[in-house]
């Protein structure tokens, strides 16, 4: 009930685990307390199961930092989750969940069951049309890290990802950016590549990162994973114009080909990326690059970057407007500062509104807290029940006390109040063949109102050049099931999609409107001959709620009235 000034922000990585404690000042911004990298000893059995690594360096560097229990954010990779971007028609804020819903189901390449999804509204409301971003990934993978969380001792809150909590970092760091900006994390397993532009963002998980120039270590000189991490380490550069390492150092020459080779295949992802971003996206070049990630610090890689793409690239500064804490060393953070971007963004999710809101908490989870946010409720309101019932004995008893009294006197004017008894049963008698009437007047009202709706809501689904000729309600069983609705258009003001006709461009929109169901369809469509001026159709459209048709009809009694007058 009570929100703690502290948070922990935990962001998981292939190779690495980032803990960071942070407090909120009295603005209610967050300030780094302090901070944890653990690596993670998979070596380059990339598809073993990480559990219990996870599990064990949690609690090792929650131990080494003394960090006690706290809420917390974690953020999972990019290349664990399915982002889409689509754009929807304009609809109001009651229909964007319904449409985004069925986006979700047409894109998500698992069953929407399998996964756990959210979606951002990006820009577009009240415009000609919304994007939506949606993130998806497969249930069994988020609980698989909540549950290693939760095995450490911690319960998260948020489950974010590493790009959009990125995003967060980058609008908060930097608010005055103008044009383009793009932020290329380069990790250990994948690269995360993200478009800051206005209200837009555009992220994107590209394979290419510090392992494979690990692997192609091993290949070239033919050892473990552990010496091929150390020769990228002690040796690896991004060789520039064809210049490396030199005769005198032939082991720093082989390996700086290497990491160029692979730097070069991550520059042409990016490449592609941006020219993807450009033309589907309708976004503008990069102004600028921000690096990030722990590969990005090989020596050179800006310079790389910097001569491509033509741009300035600098390292991604996440405490530029976020405080740090005077009691840790400047140097250390300075040294870290690439791994400590994801963090910096998750803090900002808890501690403020952040531009990009995206949550992928198991089921399992988000049931557990809203029973555990219920309890407190629950248990105040057993206690007033307790407390009314008690008050309510208190009050029977002296009741009974003065009513003993009165019993007497009221069973001596009972006598004399029966005679009215007869009186008062031709009155309730009346008085219910009037509510019989009144009843079935309101019925017949309700359903007159319900047609007009619907055929209002009709009338506003109709494209340009079209007119309704027809109306005919389906009955069956005493109940108005369907609309069969025929209708003409003008032939030279209708448009055809090149993916729908203008007859199904009003059937999609008969199925979105509330009234109807998504079983409308298409009965009959006239074929439309050289001497024909306008189109003919008829769409049977059935009702979300069926119309009874008993309840509307009029009771014998009013019928009886109705005659004799």
């Amino acid at each position: 009930m009570f929100r703690s000034d502290r948070l922990l922000a935990l962001d998981v990585g292939a190779s690495k685990l980032v803990l960071a404690e942070f407090q909120a000042t009295k603005s209610g911004v967050p300030q780094l307390m302090d901070y944890a990298i653990g690596k993670l000893d998979i070596g380059s059995d990339w598809e073993a199961d990480t559990s219990a690594y996870i599990v064990s360096t949690i609690r090792e560097m929650m131990r080494e930092h003394r960090m006690k229990p706290a809420p917390l954010v974690m953020s999972i990779s990019g290349q664990a989750v399915f982002p889409r971007y689509v754009k929807l028609p304009p609809v109001g804020r009651d229909k964007i969940m319904q449409m985004v819903h069925y986006e979700a189901e047409q894109n998500v390449p698992f069953p929407i069951e399998e996964v756990v999804w959210d979606y951002q509204l990006v820009s577009g409301l009240g415009t000609d049309e919304l994007n939506v971003m949606l993130v998806a990934a497969k249930i069994e993978s988020i609980k698989r890290l909540t549950d290693c969380v939760q095995a450490a001792g911690l319960e998260p809150e948020i489950v974010d990802v590493a790009p959009m909590a990125l995003y967060n970092t980058v609008r908060y760091n930097y608010p005055g950016l103008e044009g383009c900006t793009m932020v290329l994390d380069i990790g250990a397993r994948s690269s995360n590549l993200i478009f800051v532009e206005e209200n837009r963002i555009f992220s994107r998980s590209i394979p290419v990162a510090g392992n494979a120039a690990t692997q192609e270590l091993m290949k070239e000189f033919e050892v473990g994973y552990e010496e091929a991490e150390a020769l990228k380490h002690q040796h690896g550069f991004v060789a520039l114009g064809g210049v490396y390492a030199g005769p005198d150092n032939k082991v720093a020459d082989r390996v700086s080909r290497i990491v160029r080779g692979v730097v070069t295949r991550l520059h042409a992802e990016v490449s592609r990326s941006i020219n993807f971003y450009r033309s589907q996206q309708g976004g503008s070049p990069p102004a600028r690059v921000f690096l990030a990630g722990g590969s990005s610090v090989l020596p050179h890689m800006d310079t790389f970057f910097r001569e491509k793409l033509k741009v300035p690239v600098e390292a991604l500064n996440p405490f530029a407007n976020i405080p740090v804490s005077p009691s840790i060393d400047q140097d250390r953070v300075t040294g870290d500062i690439q791994l400590l971007g994801e963090v910096a963004g998750l803090a900002l999710r808890r501690s403020l509104t952040c531009p990009v809101e995206i949550s992928l908490l198991p089921p399992d989870l988000v049931a557990k807290k809203t029973m555990r946010r219920r309890q407190p409720f629950f248990a105040m309101a057993a206690f007033g029940v307790v407390l009314i019932m008690l008050c309510w004995w208190i009050y029977f008893l002296r009741m009974r006390e003065m009513l003993g009294t009165r019993v007497e006197k009221v069973e001596m004017r009972v006598g004399g109040l029966n005679s009215w008894a007869s009186e008062i049963k031709k009155v309730s008698a009346a008085s219910q063949m009037v509510q019989s009437r009144a009843d079935a007047l309101t019925s017949v009202i309700g359903l007159r109102t319900v047609w007009l709706e619907t055929l209002e809501a009709i009338h506003g689904a109709m494209l340009e050049g079209m007119w309704l000729t027809g109306l005919q309600p389906v009955i069956e069983e005493g109940k108005v099931t369907k609309v069969d609705i025929s209708a003409r258009g003008f032939l030279d003001q209708l448009t055809d999609r090149p993916d729908a006709t203008a007859t199904e461009q009003f059937a999609e929109r008969l199925r979105a409107l509330e009234c109807f169901t998504e079983e409308t369809t298409i009965l009959r469509e006239l074929a439309v001959g050289s001497d024909d001026f306008a189109r003919e159709f008829t769409i049977q459209a059935p009702l979300s709620v069926p119309i009874n048709l008993e309840q509307a009809a009029p009771t014998p009694a009013a019928g009886k009235k109705k005659a004799k007058r």
